[in-house]
């Protein structure tokens, strides 16, 4: 994972401000290193003078992948093409990668461009259609003076672009003070390209001077020339004709479930490099983000099947000091409660109740539990820092889910392995640990694909299967342009990589290729089993799975917001509303 500051002048080179590189080594802090070239594009008439570009290049690199630290920018020293690359990249045209990614890609792109200008747009395209992972990347071709930048399809890295007051275009991972005017989310709908080697009139402003092109993603398996090939097939809107059966732990649809996401996650936590001053049997490699549901907890159990038994786990649950329900609870206790305003809260106390059951069919490894508690003075005193981050979004509502990631994701809190304890007002834990672990696992992404929201039953009431269908159909088709570059300028804050098993695109791929009565419960008669009876529609598929796994009480687990389960909701009294902008 890694940090990415560009700049493209026509005047003069422009360097990062020293708050987006402290901002940038935050995420980044094992590598920082700049790199600059100038390119000259001479006049056609041979009368007018040349017009030179100044590219400024920054990286900074959190080293996940292969045996030693690979700095960034990458530079090929033949041609002087240069690549920044912000990802991991699991698989190349179907094949996993073994050691350091970065390299790879580099190399990749070096041939897809080759020294033929007249297919190395096609072949750029080609090569980025191959990869599948995440990623956001600033590449350019030297031998043809282009420079492409792009997010995957799906978002997972973050991106912004804009251009600053002096007209300079700027390309960065992060959001400073003085971009917060100008920066907007790179879009997702494809790759986006500036050819540098036509030569412009000089006076032309620097918005004609930059001409962007798309390059966008299709759906087609065989798109036309000048798309890229999208990993994410439409969704199958197939209706029932007859009544289908009840789905149950033996279904091929839930046993093909369990071993695809086992799969994804192999991926994502297998050959983790060691962190810094890790010690054996004692540090964790991987973490999860831990409010005790349904999604999280799968990935823990499933975790735990592919790591080796003598590695911890680390549990990341976080709770808030909520003023605006401590004194309505207050008000409405005649009895003082023994556990704290942290232990009261909702995903503490589910949190608590999985790790005991993890506890219980794991019960060989080390589920280290982690109870974050956030007092409201700490979290004010964050506030700026965390706008900072989330920028451009700036409602009431981005600051209390990036609140919650914010303070997850620094992984601070008090650590214990024993399921049973639960400290009370009196004895509440204070010492401090924090989280040796720089790879968090979420269960984002589950909630749209398997109908897991509330609007998911409301639409399936509203029209049957055909209203569900189009409600999860426009939530998978707009993963990419919500709210996950937000999500990683805020988890990455605190130099851990975040990674989502359920957006795979293999994974997502063949979740949306499937019926939708084989994902949720709406529409299906009851199993007729003890075990599942009464269970939740939405994500039954998943229940199942964690019902499979010996998660019973899991399954059973209601969808919660993080912004209610763990108190940053509405701290101060008021009317606001989540979508109202922030002062």
């Amino acid at each position: 994972m890694c940090g990415i500051f560009f700049s493209l002048s026509s005047s003069n080179p422009t360097s990062p401000t020293q708050e987006t590189c402290e901002l940038l080594q935050k995420r980044g802090p094992d590598s920082h290193k700049t790199h600059t070239l100038q390119t000259d594009i001479e006049a056609q008439n041979g009368e007018s003078l040349p017009l030179s570009y100044y590219l400024t290049f920054t990286s900074t690199v959190l080293s996940l992948r292969g045996d030693h630290v690979y700095s960034q920018p990458l530079v090929d020293s033949k041609t002087q093409s240069v690549l920044c690359w912000n990802g991991e990249a699991w698989k190349i045209a179907g094949e996993r990668l073994q050691d350091n990614d970065t390299e790879q890609i580099f190399n990749l792109f070096l041939q897809a461009v080759g020294n033929d200008p007249t297919d190395s747009v096609i072949n750029i395209v080609e090569a980025i259609s191959s990869i599948s992972g995440p990623f956001a990347f600033v590449f350019y071709d030297a031998v043809n003076s282009r420079l492409f930048y792009s997010r995957d399809c799906l978002g997972r890295r973050s991106l912004l672009e804009g251009f600053d007051e002096y007209g300079n275009l700027k390309i960065c991972s992060v959001c400073d003070s003085a971009s917060v005017d100008y920066f907007k989310e790179v879009g997702t709908e494809g790759v986006y390209a500036i050819d540098l080697k036509r030569y412009h009139d000089p006076s032309m402003s620097p918005r004609e001077l930059y001409q962007t092109k798309t390059i966008p993603w299709s759906s087609d398996p065989t798109p036309s020339v000048g798309h890229l090939r999208k990993s994410i097939p439409p969704m199958n809107t197939s209706l029932p004709t007859e009544q289908p059966p009840a789905l149950t732990t033996d279904s091929v649809f839930v046993k093909e479930l369990e071993y695809n996401l086992r799969q994804s996650l192999e991926l994502r936590i297998q050959n983790i490099p060691n962190p810094p001053d890790y010690v054996a049997g004692q540090s964790a490699k991987t973490a999860v983000l831990f409010s005790g549901g349904l999604d999280c907890t799968l990935l823990a159990r499933l975790s735990h099947d592919i790591l080796p038994q003598n590695e911890p786990i680390d549990l990341i649950n976080v709770a808030f000091e909520n003023p605006r329900v401590a004194a309505a609870a207050k008000a409405n206790q005649k009895t003082p409660s023994p556990l704290s305003i942290y232990e009261n809260c909702p995903d503490r106390i589910t949190g608590r109740s999985a790790h005991a059951e993890l506890q219980k069919v794991c019960p060989g490894r080390v589920w280290r539990f982690i109870a974050i508690n956030i007092p409201y003075s700490e979290c004010l005193s964050h506030r700026d820092q965390v706008k900072r981050l989330m920028r451009p979004h700036n409602t009431e509502m981005d600051l209390s889910i990036a609140c919650a990631l914010y303070f997850a994701s620094r992984g601070q809190g008090a650590a214990n392995s024993d399921p049973l304890y639960i400290p009370d007002t009196q004895t509440e834990d204070t010492s401090v640990y924090t989280s040796t672990s720089r790879v968090l696992l979420s269960g984002l992404g589950a909630d749209e694909l398997f109908a897991g929201y509330g609007r998911h039953g409301v639409a399936f009431n509203r029209g049957g299967f055909e209203s569900l269908i189009a409600e999860i159909d426009l939530d998978v088709s707009r993963l990419g342009s919500r709210n996950l570059g937000r999500d990683d300028r805020v988890l990455s804050h605190w130099g851990r990589e975040t990674r989502f098993p359920f957006l795979d695109e293999e994974f997502v791929s063949w979740v949306v290729r499937a019926p939708v009565w084989e994902k949720c419960g709406f529409g299906l008669p009851a199993s007729g089993s003890d075990a599942t009876s009464g269970i939740d529609c939405e994500k039954l598929a998943l229940r199942l799975v964690a019902i499979r796994l010996g998660m019973v009480r899991v399954a059973r687990e209601k969808k919660r917001a993080i912004q209610f389960g763990a108190r940053t909701a509405k701290m101060e009294t008021g009317r606001s509303k989540g979508t109202d902008a922030l002062t």
